[in-house]
This record gives C-alpha cells, structure tokens and sequence, in this order.
C-alpha cells in the first residue's frame, strides 16, 4: 500500500512539475531565447531525443525537472561580459532583453496558477462528491482534560452547539467552519450559535497551532454513532453489526457522538460490550477492537456523515467559479506563509519532497479506495493545492528561485545596467546556501513525520 501511495505521488507531482518547466519552455521560445534542454526528472537521462536543437530528457529520478536555456547557467561570467560589452550569441539568455528574461522565468509560476484554475475550473464543470461534517461542535476539553481553557471553552461554547456563521458568513458545515478558523488565529471572530433553537452571540479568539500553523479553538465535530458501512472481515462486521445500526451504549457509558467511544478506546480495552438500536429495538453485542501500531483502536466503521454533490456548471460559471476557488486557495496559501514567522514549529509545519510525495499518494489512495472518479477528484483538486503552493515559493524573491531571477532582472532592466559580477557571485552563492538550508530543513522535518507514523516515534 505504500508503494501504491508513493507511485501515485510521483505521477501526482510529476504533472505538477512538468506544467512549471512547459511554462518556462513556451515563455523561452516565445521571448526568442534557445532551449538546450527539457527535462522531467534529475539525474542521469534515461530516456532523451533531440528534436530540433532542443534535446528532451527524462531524468532517473521523476521528483523535479529542469528546462535548460542557452547560456543562463554561468551568472557571474555573463554579467562580466556584459560589463565589458561582450556580445552573447544570438538566441541565448543573456542576449534577451531583462524583461523578455523576465517573462521566461514568471511563466513557469504562471502556468501553475493556471493549471490550478482550469482543474478547479473541470472539477466544478463535472461537478464532484462532497463528504463533510454538520456545523454541531464537541468541546475538546470534555475529551480530553489537556485542553481545557481552550479559546471554545473562553467563549462560552458548549457541545451540541450549532456554529451558524461567522464574522456574518454562513458556516452550513465544518468545513465551512475550518476555513474560517484554521487562517484567522489571533483574530476576535464574532459567531453566531445555535443551542437548542437559541439563536446566541459570542466571540472566539483562535489560537495558533505551532505544529500545523493554523488558527484552532479546541473542538471537534458531532458524529452521530450510526453506521453507514462496515469493512468485510472486521471487528465490527465480527459482533455482528451492521448498516444503520446507531450505537448507544459502549461499557455502560451513553454515546450521543462519536467522541466519547474514541475516548473510550484511548485506554485500548480488550473488548467492548455494545448497545445499539436496529429498527427501533435494543439489542447487545460484544466487540473485540483492533490496535494498529500506533495505538489507533480499528473497529471497520465508517460512520454516517454528511455526502451531497454539486450540481454541473456551464462553461463560464465553471471557469469563474475555478478562478474564484484558485484565488482563494492561493490568498489562504499566502497567509499561511506568513504564519510561518509566527512561533511555527517549522519541523512539522513544513513538508519536503518525500512527505508531499507521499500525502499527493494518500490523497489519491483514499479517493480510488471509494471510486475511480473519486480518486481522480481527490488527486486532481490536492495537485491544484501544491501547483498553487509551488507557484507561490517560486515567486519568493529568494536568489535562484524564479522570483530572485525577477527581482534581478528588473533591476536590471530599470538601471539599463548588469550589476556587478562580484555581486552576482554573492547572490548566487546565498541563494544556494539558503536553498540547501531549506531542503535539508525540510528533510529533516520529513524524517521526523515518517518515524511517527510508521515507527510510532514522537512528534
């Protein structure tokens, strides 16, 4: 299964990448600058054709890519001829004006942005399935004592209360509810609750959560114990349930949501004696849990929630609406990046190439787990978030990276001057170093996430 998800991945991320270096190929030959080589892949070529003068490759090793153009590599050499009035050789990168430079290095991030918004634009066209919580909230604290003086607790919320908008926007289900809060920690958001058809007025401050860097306020979504499928050969399909059966009772403790039993097997009991209602009578049986090498009780049930599709869009309404969902995935991927200098602890809130690999994979994995249509939805809409997420890192204006590139060459081009060689060899050298820094960073945090998962260490 692993193997499975890690394949999955690595198709996942390839398209990303190749949809990056394809805009800077298009952008290159478009602004007249030669392509030498395009590439999906690093490492040795095991595959290359040329055609024309540009020589196609696919690399040993399908996590990356590269487009190489003519000339662009030696920065400091370039520079140094232009300061001396060496012309370059018609067709290469240094022969470009800065600004036909410019546009080379933005499309690569301007096709990620672009991708993203034609798959949200297919997704929508399509329409797609939903699977979502109700807006009803568990305080945290009632699960576990850890948590108590949590921002939901401060604001005088209680379980069982329906979170109807906030900041005066319908929140109609949890996620509605999660993309509010998980981007607004630190802010005083006005709420509106629902408890037992008393329409109250409260406030809720979210706090930041240092391992993911999102806004949090210590509380769950209400699930109903019912059951809505039972895995073949489980634990559960073993005591004999079934679909629709609504479980009332596990060790003599009342369950009105599904939190109570998680806390209940938080203490790995051997066996759990059940009550639950089949047509409206009572009936007993005895469960003996699975414990997965984590600790995680496995019973084999999926619990009922919340499934409703959305209706097909025309053309335009599609392509407004994947516009409108691109925007705000990229709007909400930005503030997040600046949480990243708010106490984040970056060893778990940062992702390497390995473990986005793996989460592209998981993603997908649960998706065909359902359907084929359902993976291709899930796979699709989680590549729009990394295509959006590459796009933006891109465009930082880090030495090397696209939007360094940018910064350099508008300078340039507003001097109508190269800057000094020395300076370019300093720049190229930070840009280095910083990006090193950060690979091996998040490397290092990837290291970490797999030990726990897989080796129960901590996080």
């Amino acid at each position: 299964m692993l193997v499975y998800k890690i394949i999955l991945g690595l198709i996942g991320l390839g398209v990303v990448v190749f949809i990056h270096e394809l805009g800077h190929f298009l952008a290159a030959r478009w602004m007249g600058i030669g392509v030498e080589a395009f590439s999906i892949g690093w490492g040795r070529p095991i595959l290359k054709k040329k055609i024309g003068e540009v020589e196609y490759r696919l690399g040993l090793f399908p996590l990356g890519g590269y487009c190489k153009m003519k000339g662009e590599n030696d920065f400091e050499e370039a520079y140094k001829k232009s300061r001396e009035g060496i012309k370059f050789e018609e067709g290469s990168y240094f022969a470009a004006h800065p600004f036909r430079r410019i546009v080379a290095c933005a499309a690569g991030p301007v096709f990620n942005l672009i991708f993203a918004v034609l798959v949200f634009s297919v997704i929508w066209g399509i329409g797609f399935e939903v699977t979502t919580l109700d807006n009803r909230i568990v305080l945290a604290s009632e699960i576990d004592s850890a948590s108590a003086g949590s921002p939901a607790d401060e604001a005088g919320l209680l379980t069982g209360d329906r979170i109807i908008s906030i900041t005066g926007k319908k929140t109609e289900t949890s996620q509605d509810v999660r993309e509010i809060i998980i981007t607004h920690p630190g802010v005083n958001l006005p709420l509106s609750v629902d408890r037992n058809g008393v329409i109250l007025s409260l406030s809720v401050k979210p706090t930041l959560d240092k391992s993911t860097g999102a806004g949090t306020i210590g509380v769950y979504f209400w699930i109903d114990p019912i059951i809505e499928r039972i895995a073949e050969g489980s634990p559960a399909e073993l005591a004999g349930l079934k679909n629709g059966d609504r479980i009332t009772k596990v060790n003599g403790a009342e369950i009105p949501h599904t939190m109570i039993l998680h806390n209940i097997l938080y203490d790995k009991p051997v066996v759990l004696d059940l009550e639950y209602l089949r047509e409206g009578r009572t009936q007993t049986a005895s469960l003996i849990p699975v414990y997965s090498e984590s600790g995680n009780g496995e019973l084999g049930i999926a619990w009922k929630v919340i499934h409703y599709r959305t209706p097909r869009l025309s053309l335009p309404m599609a392509l407004v609406k994947g516009a409108a969902e691109a925007w705000k995935t990229f709007t909400v991927s930005l503030k997040s990046l600046s949480l990243l200098f708010g106490g984040v602890d970056l060893t778990q809130a940062v992702s390497g190439p390995v473990r986005i690999t793996y989460m592209v994979g998981d993603v997908a994995a649960g998706g065909f787990s359902q359907s084929f249509g359902a993976g291709i939805s899930s796979m699709a809409e989680f590549l729009s978030f990394i295509s959006i997420a590459l796009c933006i890192m891109n465009l930082l204006p880090l030495p090397i990276l696209d939007g360094g590139m940018i910064l350099l060459f508008l300078a340039e081009g507003i001097r109508k001057k190269p800057p000094h060689p020395k300076f370019i060899s300093i720049f190229q050298t930070v840009g280095m170093v910083i990006i090193a820094g950060l690979l091996l960073f998040a490397v290092f945090g990837d290291i970490r996430y797999f030990a726990a998962k897989f080796l129960g260490g901590a996080n």
